[in-house]
């Protein structure tokens, strides 16, 4: 007797799946309902496997998977990141079609270096009149200041992206091309990364190409094109204000790349140094995903202020390459796709295998009368990407959406200056499967793709990039955007994928336990992340000290005023907050909301907790993603101030042991460790030489206690009650006591120590000879003795101390350049 399949198993839920899609989508352009069946089955098999009939579920699973990764995004003009949306639903293409598109690819990608080496070099295709000279002195991504230069390495592109759309017959064409600063490779990897920990039998079971070959190729193209033998490369970013930060933290992270910005370079004699705590470093290749604009002060954008003053000089000279070079952003123009179809024929004797989106450049007469005249069956865009006055929000947008008086204003403006504009026809998309509710919908989509030079100088595509999804029904390109959503792309076939990883085989010798060059921002950074980390949390204390003492105490006695005085001075003098008119009830408490909550100048827990989390966002290479999680989480809204006051305490716990336990031992490590130490260091200083000198009272040693977190301690070791001496010497004299002063000076000085020095001659740095001072003057202290005048010259020390540290390894400006002994490597 036949078996039936089960009611609940994954065959059945695909299958029904399936058919309810099919049902429900225009067969007619659809992705699977005109491809072959069992890849997309056995896809949905591995979903339904997971989860069941729970679609939603899917799609809160691989975002999860998302989040874990750390995958995220910034729209323009907002402060705080948004997740990155990912479909549990990757988009399959077969190995046979996706070969026509790698070839394609190349093939366009090989035309553009050709273009490029004329632009830059003889500019015969404008002599012979193949490309008006308008398109090219028009477009302001023309660097002329670059004519005539040899880009180090022989090529123009290093790295490019082109996005494409799937026609309703299956045909794909080219809808735009990404030269400047390729955005998305990141986010293809890391939809790949999710959607694997979701399907993970996928791989099997299609045998799906894999990315790390295409990222390995391309970082090992950026070696080979640079002139020494071991070089160093880094990812210039503009930093974290950028939308695509993320994406380009996990790249660096992932090739092994410093992710550096331009405050962290500088160029001295024709040649590109990496700011370090070890000196200046020499840097070889810069990926970029900075405006070429504001690359270089000296030679572009004198109002720039991210650049490298003196980068293109090192350029020209040969000593740094720059992946890509600065200017090919000419070639992004809509324009260029009018005559692009032409120069592949003239230059390689073959059509292209992508074709463009049909388009007419108006600069040219007939065509600009070809556009006016079928207008409202036309995309309208501007042909440079921006600087238009005839266009809403200077952007596309199609011929049949203009009002009456848009269409006029459009019609006078280009007549004015028609060169602006270009018309392209209206493209109709395919649709995928989208997860929207429980159920399967279709939804147009288009495909980025990416192509970067090896190290033999020739292109490989990366098998898939990823996919934007359109948040309606609509098929128009023009009417899809950006997407709301994205999707993984799966490029299967018959044959086995070798398993190629960019991480060492389990066998390899070549061990490595240095983790390589720290720029000194990245210091800076780690630096003052430990330092605000602890200065909150000493802030909580206090807080939680007055508050759980003066306000909800629930048994024994409060506090004496004097002690509750001098704890509302220390959180004035933190700047946290004004001084109470009086010592009521309501007067602390409303000072205990504004330490914890102010945002409008005071130095509040909640300011702090901002300033710490601009300086994650800022380190992102080099921060695990429960420590960002940690740091992005909202500001507790619990309705008791004692209660938000906890859950914040708790907060700071997790992420010191997150530090305490899960950071490697390395450079970056000991700068957020000094930090830490200093700022506590400094805040055991204040609270005993508030609480803790001849007269204190008992209410003032107790409150000394707490704040140092040392109640058990002293409890334990003393049984006779409490006693100011033996209270100062446990809070900060006992080297033994985690939370004490001494402890915090023996582990500085251990870290000075063991941080790079510029000189051999064994001599004590600045920063090392203060700490010695410091470890001394401590060390020889005695409780009965400690008086203000010695607290104040050890709070003035440290002061110094931290001083030291940033000049000696936050190097910023131009004055270190030359300093005596700085390293050059």
């Amino acid at each position: 007797m036949a078996t039936q399949p089960a009611l609940f198993d994954s065959a059945t839920h695909a299958r029904r799946w399936i058919d309810d899609y099919k049902a429900h989508a225009a067969a007619r352009g659809d992705v699977l309902c005109g491809a072959e069946e069992a890849p997309w089955l056995a896809m949905f098999e591995e979903l339904a496997a997971l989860v069941g009939d729970d679609l939603a579920h899917a799609r809160e699973r691989v975002q999860r998977h998302a989040a874990d990764i750390g995958t995220g995004f910034r729209i323009i003009g907002e402060a705080d990141e948004r997740p990155w949306p990912l479909s549990p639903v990757p988009l399959l293409i077969d190995g046979d079609e996706w070969g026509s598109i790698e070839r394609g690819v190349i093939q366009r990608a090989d035309l553009f270096e050709t273009i490029l080496a004329d632009l830059y070099g003889e500019a015969k295709l404008v002599a012979r009149g193949l490309v008006p000279a308008a398109l090219v002195a028009g477009s302001p991504f023309f660097l002329r200041q670059l004519v005539g230069l040899n880009p180090p390495g022989g090529h123009q592109l290093h790295f490019l992206a082109v996005d494409l759309g799937r026609g309703p017959t299956g045909e794909w064409r080219v809808l735009a091309d990404h030269l400047r600063s390729p955005t998305g490779a990141g986010y293809a990897l890391e939809n790949r990364l999710a959607v694997s920990r979701t399907l993970g039998g996928l791989q099997a079971r299609l045998n799906v190409a894999r990315h790390a070959p295409f990222f390995a190729a391309f970082r090992d193209g950026l070696a080979a094109s640079c002139r020494r033998s071991d070089p160093r490369i880094g990812l210039l970013t503009p930093g974290r204000y950028n939308p695509s930060y993320p994406e380009q933290a996990h790249l660096a992270r992932y090739l092994g790349l410093l992710l550096v910005e331009g405050a962290d370079l500088a160029a001295l004699e024709d040649k590109v140094y990496v700011r370090t705590i070890g000196g200046l470093k020499r840097i070889d290749a810069l990926w970029r995903r900075l405006d070429p604009r504001f690359l270089d002060p000296l030679a572009f954008d004198t109002h720039s202020k991210i650049g490298v003053p003196g980068l293109i000089d090192a350029y020209a000279a040969g000593n740094v390459l720059l992946a890509n070079t600065p200017g090919v952003g000419v070639l992004e123009s809509t324009a260029w796709n009018a005559f692009l179809p032409q120069l592949s024929t003239r230059l390689t004797g073959a059509d292209l295998s992508l074709p463009n989106i049909a388009t007419w450049w108006c600069g040219q007469p007939s065509e600009r009368a070809r556009v006016e005249e079928d207008l409202a069956n036309l995309l309208i865009a501007p042909a440079f990407g921006n600087g238009t006055l005839g266009l809403p929000a200077d952007a596309a947008i199609a011929g049949s959406d203009l009002t009456a008086e848009q269409r006029a204003t459009l019609l006078a403006d280009l007549a004015r200056r028609p060169q602006d504009y270009v018309g392209q026809e209206i493209v109709r998309l395919s649709t995928m499967p989208v997860v929207a509710g429980d159920t399967l919908v279709a939804r147009p989509f288009t495909l980025r793709v990416f192509a970067a030079r090896g190290p033999d100088g020739r292109w490989t595509v990366l098998p898939g990039g990823f996919a934007r999804i359109g948040e309606h029904p609509d098929p128009r390109a023009a009417v899809m955007g950006d997407g709301t959503w994205s999707a993984d792309v799966v490029v299967h076939g018959s044959k086995p994928v070798d398993l190629v990883s960019l991480l060492p085989a389990s066998d390899s010798h070549q061990i490595r336990r240095n983790p390589g060059t720290l720029p000194s921002r990245v210091a800076d950074n780690f630096y003052w992340l430990g330092r605000y980390l602890e200065r909150g949390e000493a802030l909580l204390a206090v807080i939680r000290v007055m508050l759980g003492n003066s306000i909800d105490a629930d048994g024994g006695a409060a506090l004496g005023s004097e002690t509750i005085g001098r704890l509302a001075g220390l959180v004035a003098a933190a700047g946290a907050a004004p001084l109470p008119l009086a010592l009521r009830r309501s007067d602390l408490t409303q000072m205990a909301r504004t330490a914890m909550e102010a945002s409008d100048g005071w130095q509040s827990v909640a300011e702090i907790n901002q300033q710490a989390r601009r300086i994650g966002n800022g380190s992102r290479d080099r921060l695990s993603a429960d420590m960002v999680r940690l740091l992005d989480a909202p500001f507790p809204s619990h309705r008791g101030m004692l209660d938000r006051a906890g859950s914040l305490q708790r907060r700071y716990a997790a992420i010191a042991g997150l530090c305490a336990e899960h950071m490697s031992r390395t450079a970056a490590w000991r700068f957020h460790d000094l930090g830490r130490r200093i700022e506590r260091a400094t805040a055991i200083v204040r609270a005993t030489r508030t609480f803790g000198l001849p007269g204190a009272s008992l209410d003032d040693l107790s409150t000394l206690l707490d704040l140092a977190d040392s109640q058990i301690s002293y409890r334990q070791r003393y049984l006779t009650g409490l006693a100011r001496v033996p209270v100062v010497d446990l809070v900060a004299l006992d080297p033994g006591n985690p939370r004490a002063l001494a402890f915090q000076v023996e582990r500085i000085w251990e870290h000075l120590c063991a941080l790079p020095v510029l000189d051999d001659d064994g001599m004590a740095e600045e920063q090392q000879a203060e700490a010695t001072e410091l470890k001394a003057l401590v060390s020889i202290a005695r409780a009965a003795t400690l008086d203000d005048e010695t607290l104040g010259a050890i709070e003035r020390r440290l002061s110094r101390l931290s001083d030291a540290i940033a000049r000696r390894y936050f190097l910023q400006g131009a004055e270190p350049l030359r300093a005596g002994g700085l390293t050059l490597a």
